[in-house]
């Protein structure tokens, strides 16, 4: 047999919200970085039934394997919806780059009651947002792979290297011998007349300098940083602007914004030639030149004002020209050539004109007639339309021909725009005066203030003010264009700006304004908004892309904040076509952290330059060390991951929480799999991720430590950024201690370094930092490749300490900076010794830096003519440091002598971490095996176990654990536990009580083991023997690890432990919960956390077998646990619908032996002594025999199945459990049931057993009184009375003080709606079974001895059903029904009630008649039903439960609050309970209504509709999202028992109960049956 071959691929699971945005949190930034050379997978995952899903696609710009990429090319997955299933579609990720993702789809309709004609879908077709995934580049150097985090780059500018080669080589080999592993080259381009690298005369010519064989230097030189130095090359990429001396630009003025491309900067450019003119007279003016004081600013610009500002008319570039506009109106009105605005039907409309003030008719011209004030532009761009204007006229003063004088209308319409022009001179005034200030501002800086250039005299060579435009020359080459296409922007920046706006376009002033500040040896590019816009500009910038990427490792991309966002992706998507792997740093300072985002998300870059040199502070400087430093020490596991191998081509399962079973494949689509070949899928959650970063010790725009700081934190500052968990940088003449930041554009002299011109090594020496940079980056680069992403860091003082480990081996280094900063002095900062828990550390070296900074050599280094030099400087090595080794603790201390400049460097180890097969993985190995025999109620104590249930079964020793700072767990099993967990693990809470409780002692450890060692030991559970001795293994393992990471490991174990608890459960339970969707399982676990052995509340008084919980904590123990109407509520989904039927069986059994009066009780009563006071249990116990027998394998033996009867049948005498009748007598199920429907077709009349305070201490005497009958007439059941309430409305009133007391809140007395519809539904099938001999009973016998077959009684009901219940809408229709029209309050629904003790009650509207609808539909008409459906779902539907009463009802009060003891009779004490707060079970019954009737609808009006069917699942998901969203969150892991109004917590509610989970998977149940039904519902939706 031929082995089958394995490969492993990484699988990110990208779940999408209901509107199709991915569910990644925080700013939506999708970062992959590959661990291997195979191609990432990202996994989308679309609930089946979601919005997006409605003749829904998913789009994604991911190519085909060999494919290109390309922006605009989107491929299509069409999204087939599947109620059950999550929708999975996996897309392999080939290259790096930026890819983009949205869905399109048509939004559901509103739910109505009419279905209406659809449109074309495509016209009403959605489209989302795009969303990006950004996939990191792989570098390799020296063919291993190189991770981001493990860059150290090196700056330098060209044009100070030397010459090339041997220069060049020189520096090379001194970068590479420091540690390096790539360099930055600014641009290596020819340079424009300013001789700055970033002003690049032409884009596609090598610097002829550096490189005099062009390219082929460059070829050369890169191929020898890689092979004769180990070097990758990153080379800065200037898209946003040109020499000012560009030979092109005489060519193709049109490339930057000109007077003709740009007509908006004419006033701009006005004013700064009027500025240039006159600064060039301030002499002859008489004004000064040299200034000396703000008075001499002061009078120049007094000149400004007069001579500029005025002398250009700049307010005509704002303001109407009033006469004229005038004149033009007026001269179409004597023509009668007027326009009506579309507002306005016709002249008649603009009557109101006549008498309106000036107010309204200006207002009129502006929003009706105004045209220009779209953008500044030329002078009186702003105008009135003449026409328009002469309408108003004529609705003013009449037509021409009435007399009216010409002269007239001119002055009419003169006031009206001189009132138009009042604000847009203030406009003007106030951008005059940002002019002013800017203006002053700027000129004050470059003559007067102490840190500005102090330019000097004003003159011919010392302009007033730098130009913000290129003049080119007049010439024969330029002859061609005219004068303003050959006046050109030049580019800059502007404080504050945004990022995303155009500073030269239309919509921003700011060169007006003066706000620029110019590179003035710059032309800023115009790209417009494509190719079509600039031809020859895009092809030439895109060849010169194309080059770099040829070359060159990565692309800096310089000023990118100020790059037009589409020039960029395009100039980046065909450089990474060149090369795939492209490293892109980015300069980006937006001023905006969410705009910083947009850029890294739609360009993909792999990094943002930050400076560390921007610190002011040592507190500062620890700030961005924490920013840039990594995950705290002893952060939880970063990735959620499932490891499964599968064959290519078969369906994946994952996490619970993952969203699995999916149904497309994208490497099957790619027809990569082979039969026979495996694929280890390595299955991780999307995480948050902050951007990365370029983390520079000083970048070649930084100042030097000796000019900013203090020229010793050279070295502290440099430690402290390699320790960073970044890609890192410096730049030359910085580890060389340079003492000013190098002038990139009038420098001439050349670099020198120490470690150019020697071998460097690592330790102390002479002439700057070389040999400990060497190490730092040695340890900085072996830190990134081996995933060292843990870090501390403490700030103290003048000290910053940074701690960096390996999240696994737990090996580290540790830094201790004394930095630098001024007035830090010479001593040591009284630093305290530092203490290392469980940590061992080995000194590797103390060093300082000692700098001469004086006068003479600071003058010496300057005035070299020649060479850039460093201040003389030596690394010293400095004794002394003080390791203390104590009970596996390590404290070290620093020497006296560790002044500011020092630094001391340590490697760690945890020796307790240490395992053999690595600690990480021997405590989450093996839970498969230890938890793979576990039985459900097994997992029911493992998992579960409120307070109650736990003391019950210690006999009141154990509860569940106090968390200090928190309060009690939930649970004392394992969701107790993760429910808190798996939050404090998303958001990384390492301050979380759970984690100082697990570092503060081992207590959490000892409660989990303890629990499951003690309950291991009893025949109940001792299948728990394994995992409690897994969990001690585990946790025996970690005890000795220092306790601040107890709290990771914790979570380990934990999330491993819960992990093989939920496989092992779903293991358990039926395919359509293993195979369903996230939010089934989650619901389907329910019946897990409900049903379970509690001593006091088992189902037989004299054995213990598991029982269903109506409820936790409320319900959880003795008498409250067991109620009947509860059980059967919830028991059709929590046991058939997961698989269970024995417990299923078990709890009918229970039930049926306890059937007495022909009901069983509500409240079951462990001790045997069960309580019969519902009305409607037995019907809900009826109906879930039906579903088992239809549903369960062994279903049709049931109704055979004997069962010992406690109390005697057929006789309503009372006796104890212990009374030898008890249980003396058997019956079968059949029996049980003929017994019931009897009992109710003769009709009962008792009073309870016991009746009594002792019973019920609420209640009055009357309500013990139980009356139930049959009405022939109708056959309906009816019972009850005024003083007691046997439906699951049973809040009895219980306030003396407001005399509720003994009076229910809904005594629901009469046919409830729901008991009819019930009791139809058992009728028909039992007449359907006996017809077929499945059911030995014809009918019952009537009181008076008649007889009635069940299906003429059925037959009888369904007559009178609709006539009985329905309210009709139109009251023309009443006396069709029995309706009291006086006492109806609201029309178009089902009555709750029918003859009830009060009337009004009837009329209520409630959510019971959608149990009816639910279990017999065919009883209601269809169209009545889906009115009161729609009415219901706008009327009582809250965001998960469903309202108890019509909000328009008098007796409406929505807020529950149990404890309220006050007069108010409808309140007090909770007397409200059930009319108005929202309970989620009848939600469950209500969507299963809606699903059914609208299904039937549509297929009634087409039955081949699929479409439609679609549409009617995605109706009910919609309706399903509160729910979800509520068992996500909850610490309960379940959906709550009711809410307060619109969803409101209400905190008197039991926050989990069963039947508000069973009800919503009946949901899913009657989903799959309607579905198997239909197998055309499953069909692509085109």
């Amino acid at each position: 047999m031929i082995p089958k071959t394995m490969t492993s691929s990484e699988v990110y699971l990208l779940p999408l919200s209901d509107d199709g945005s991915p569910q990644v949190g925080g700013n939506q930034y999708i970062y992959l970085a590959a661990t291997s050379e195979q191609p990432i997978v990202v996994r989308f995952a679309i609930e089946g039934t979601s919005s997006i899903c409605r003749h829904g696609s998913l789009w994604v710009n991911i190519p085909e394997k060999g494919a290109e990429f390309r922006r605009d090319h989107f491929r299509e997955f069409k999204l087939d919806p599947d109620f059950h299933r999550t929708i999975h579609i996996s897309i392999p990720i080939y290259h790096p780059g930026a890819f983009a993702f949205y869905t399109t789809y048509a939004a559901l309709p509103d739910l109505s009651t009419e279905l209406a004609e659809r449109a074309s879908f495509d016209e009403e077709k959605k489209t989302t947002p795009r969303y990006y995934i950004d996939v990191a580049p792989r570098l390799r150097l020296d063919g291993r792979p190189l991770p981001l985090e493990a860059l150290s780059v090196f700056s330098i500018i060209s044009k100070f290297m030397g010459k090339y080669p041997n220069d060049w080589e020189r520096h090379l080999r001194g970068i590479s011998d420091r540690g390096y592993n790539m360099v930055h080259f600014t641009p290596l381009q020819q340079r424009g007349e300013s001789n700055s690298p970033y002003s690049l005369y032409d884009q596609l010519a090598w610097d002829p300098i550096c490189f005099p064989r062009g390219e082929q230097d460059v070829q050369d030189m890169v191929h020898s940083l890689k092979t004769n130095h180990s070097l990758l090359s990153l080379t800065d990429i200037v898209l946003n602007h040109t020499a000012n001396n560009s030979p092109w630009l005489l060519d193709h003025p049109d490339a930057g914004y000109n007077l003709k491309t740009a007509p908006h900067l004419e006033s701009a450019y006005l004013l700064d030639s009027k500025l240039l003119e006159l600064g060039d007279r301030l002499g002859e003016m008489g004004l000064p030149t040299d200034l000396k004081s703000t008075d001499d600013l002061d009078k120049i610009m007094g000149a400004i004002k007069t001579e500029c500002i005025a002398g250009i008319r700049l307010w005509e570039y704002y303001v109407l020209d009033v006469e004229n506009d005038a004149a033009n109106a007026a001269d179409s009105w004597s023509r009668g050539d007027i326009t009506i605005p579309d507002a306005y039907a016709g002249l008649n409309d603009l009557a109101f004109l006549k008498s309106a003030d000036l107010k309204t008719q200006t207002e009129f011209l502006k929003k009706h007639a105004l045209h220009g004030n779209d953008r500044l532009g030329e002078r009186h761009r702003r105008t009135i339309d003449g026409k328009v204007g002469a309408a108003l006229l004529t609705a003013v003063l009449g037509p021409a021909s009435g007399g009216a004088e010409k002269d007239a209308a001119h002055n009419t319409l003169v006031s009206m725009a001189d009132a138009l022009n009042v604000p847009f001179y203030a406009e003007y005034d106030a951008e005059v005066a940002d002019i002013l200030q800017q203006l002053f501002n700027r000129i004050k800086y470059c003559r007067l203030d102490d840190n500005g250039p102090k330019m000097g005299p004003i003159g011919p060579k010392s302009a007033l003010i730098e130009t913000y435009f290129t003049r080119l020359p007049r010439n024969e080459q330029t002859a061609h264009f005219d004068i303003e296409e050959l006046v050109l922007v030049n580019n800059g920046w502007v404080w504050g700006g945004n990022a995303l706006v155009d500073n030269a376009g239309p919509q921003s002033r700011v060169y007006l304004r003066r706000e620029v500040i110019v590179w003035g040896d710059c032309v800023k590019l115009r790209y417009g908004s494509g190719p079509a816009d600039s031809p020859w500009l895009w092809e030439h910038m895109t060849q010169y892309a194309r080059t770099m990427a040829k070359y060159f490792a990565g692309f800096r991309i310089d000023n990118c904040h100020s790059t037009p966002m589409h020039v960029a992706e395009h100039i980046l998507d065909e450089a990474r076509l060149v090369n795939p792997n492209l490293y892109v740093v980015a300069e980006l300072f937006s001023g905006s952290e969410d705009t910083d985002y947009i850029f890294v998300k739609r360009l993909g870059l792999s990094s943002l330059i930050r400076e560390a040199m921007q610190a002011w502070s040592t507190g500062e400087m620890s700030r961005l060390v924490h920013r840039h430093g990594g995950r705290p020490i002893g952060s939880f596991e970063v990735d959620d991951i499932t490891r499964s191998d599968v064959a290519k081509k078969q369906q994946q399962s994952a996490l619970p929480n993952a969203n699995a079973n999916g149904h497309t494949s994208e490497a099957t689509a790619d027809g990569e799999a082979e039969g026979d070949e495996l694929c280890r899928e390595i299955i991780r959650r999307i995480r948050v991720v902050p951007v990365q970063a370029l983390f520079m010790d000083c970048t070649h725009d930084n100042e030097a430590p000796a000019q900013k700081r203090d020229a010793r934190d050279t070295l502290p500052n440099a430690a402290l950024v390699s320790m960073c968990a970044s890609a890192t940088g410096s730049v030359m003449g910085y580890d060389e201690i340079y003492p000013r930041l190098v002038d990139l554009v009038n420098e001439t002299r050349m670099y020198t370094s120490e470690s150019s011109s020697r071998a460097v090594k690592v330790g102390s020496g002479r002439n700057g930092i070389g040999g400990i940079k060497k190490l730092l980056n040695q340890i900085h680069v072996l830190m990134g490749k081996d995933g060292y992403a843990e870090t501390h860091i403490h700030h103290e003082e003048e000290y910053v300490t940074v701690h960096r480990v390996h999240p696994e081996s737990r090996k580290g280094y540790f830094l201790i900076a004394h930095t630098a900063y001024p007035g830090y002095g010479n001593g040591n900062g009284a630093f305290n010794p530092v203490h290392l828990t469980g940590t061992r550390a080995n000194h590797l070296g103390s060093w300082m830096l000692e700098v001469d900074t004086s006068e003479e050599a600071t003058k010496n280094a300057l005035d070299d003519t020649k060479f850039l030099r460093g201040l003389p400087s030596r690394v010293v090595d400095l004794p002394g440091i003080k390791i203390d080794y104590n009970n596996g603790d390590t404290s070290i201390a620093v020497p006296d002598k560790f002044p500011p400049g020092s630094i001391a460097l340590f490697e760690t180890w945890i020796p307790a971490a240490e395992h053999s097969s690595g600690l990480d993985t021997f405590v989450t190995s093996g839970a498969k095996a230890a938890f793979g025999e576990l039985s459900l109620v097994d997992l029911n104590f493992l998992l579960y176990r409120c307070e109650a249930e736990e003391r019950d079964a210690s006999g009141g020793n154990d509860g569940v654990y106090d968390l200090p700072g928190y309060g009690r767990l939930v649970y004392a099993g394992l969701q107790g536990w993760y429910s808190i967990l798996k939050h404090v693990v998303r958001d990384n809470n390492l301050a979380h009580p759970l984690c100082q409780n697990l570092r503060d002692g081992q207590w959490a450890l000892d409660y989990i083991a303890g629990r499951l060692e003690r309950v291991a030991t009893k025949d109940t559970h001792s299948n728990l023997g394994k995992p409690a001795a897994w969990f001690k293994e585990r946790f025996d393992a970690i005890r000795p690890i220092p306790a601040f990471l107890h709290p990771r490991y914790f979570g380990l174990i934990m999330k491993t432990a819960y992990q093989a608890s939920w496989d092992r459960a779903m293991a358990l339970m039926s395919a359509n919960v293993r195979e369903g969707q996230w939010f089934v399982q989650s619901l389907a676990m329910v019946s897990i956390q409900q049903t379970g052995l509690v001593q006091s509340g088992s189902l037989y008084p004299n054995r213990l077998v598991p029982s269903l919980a109506a409820g936790l904590p409320h319900f959880a123990v003795e008498w409250a646990r067991c109620w009947g109407r509860d059980v059967f509520i919830s028991l059709r989904g929590l046991f058939l619908g997961t698989g269970r039927y024995a417990e299923a069986k078990e709890h009918i059994l229970a039930f049926a032996s306890v059937l007495k009066h022909g009901m069983v009780p509500n409240l079951l009563g462990s001790d045997g002594n069960p309580r019969y006071n519902a009305r409607d249990a037995t019907w809900f116990f009826l109906q879930c025999i039906q579903d088992y027998v239809n549903r369960a394998p062994d279903g049709d033996e049931l109704l055979k199945t004997k069962l010992k009867r406690r109390f005697l049948p057929n006789d309503d005498t009372w006796f104890d459990a212990n009374d030898p009748r008890a249980y003396s007598k058997e019956s079968t199920v059949e029996e049980v049931i003929q017994e019931a429907l009897q009992r109710h077709a003769t009709g009962m009349s008792f009073r309870e057993a016991n009746a009594g305070p002792g019973l019920d201490m609420q209640m009055r005497d009357e309500g013990f009184n139980i009356d139930v009958h049959v009405d022939w007439s109708n056959g309906f059941i009816f019972g009850g009375n005024q003083f007691n309430c046997g439906t699951w409305m049973d809040k009895m009133g219980e306030s003396e003080r407001a005399g509720s007391k003994g009076i229910p809140g809904t005594p629901r007395d009469g046919a409830a709606i729901e008991i009819t519809g019930l009791l139809y539904s058992t009728l028909k099938w039992l007449a359907h079974r006996h017809s077929k001999g499945g059911f030995a009973h014809q009918g019952v016998t009537r009181a008076d001895g008649s007889s009635i077959s069940f299906a003429d009684w059925a037959a009888l009901i369904q007559d009178n059903f609709e006539r009985c219940y329905y309210v009709p809408l139109q009251p023309a229709d009443d006396a069709q029904y029995d309706v009291n029209p006086a006492v109806v309050n609201r029309r178009g629904i089902y009555k709750d009630l029918y003859k009830s003790g009060k009337e009004y009650e009837d009329y209520q509207l409630r959510p019971n008649f959608a149990i009816a609808m639910t279990v017999a539909a065919d009883l209601f008409d269809a169209e009545h039903a889906t009115h009161a459906l729609c009415l219901a779902d706008t009327v009582l539907r809250g965001p998960t439960g469903m309202a108890t009463l019509d909000p328009a009802d008098l007796n409406y009060r929505p807020y529950y609050i149990n404890s309220e003891d006050s007069t108010d009779f409808a309140t007090s004490k909770g007397r409200n309970y059930h009319q108005g707060p929202e309970w989620l079970w009848p939600t469950g019954f209500f969507l299963r209504a809606l699903l059914k009737f609208d299904l039937r609808r549509r297929a009634a009006q087409s039955p081949d509709d699929a479409e439609g069917r679609t549409e009617a699942f995605q109706q009910v998901t919609r309706r399903l999202m509160g729910c979800k969203e509520q068992i996500q969150e909850s610490v309960w892991a379940g959906l709550t028992e009711l809410t307060q109004k619109d969803g409101a917590y209400c905190q008197d509610s039991s926050p989990t109960q069963a039947w508000s989970a069973g009800c919503l998977i009946d949901l899913y149940m009657d989903a799959e049956e309607e579905q198997a039904r239909h197998k055309t519902s499953h069909v692509a939706i085109r």
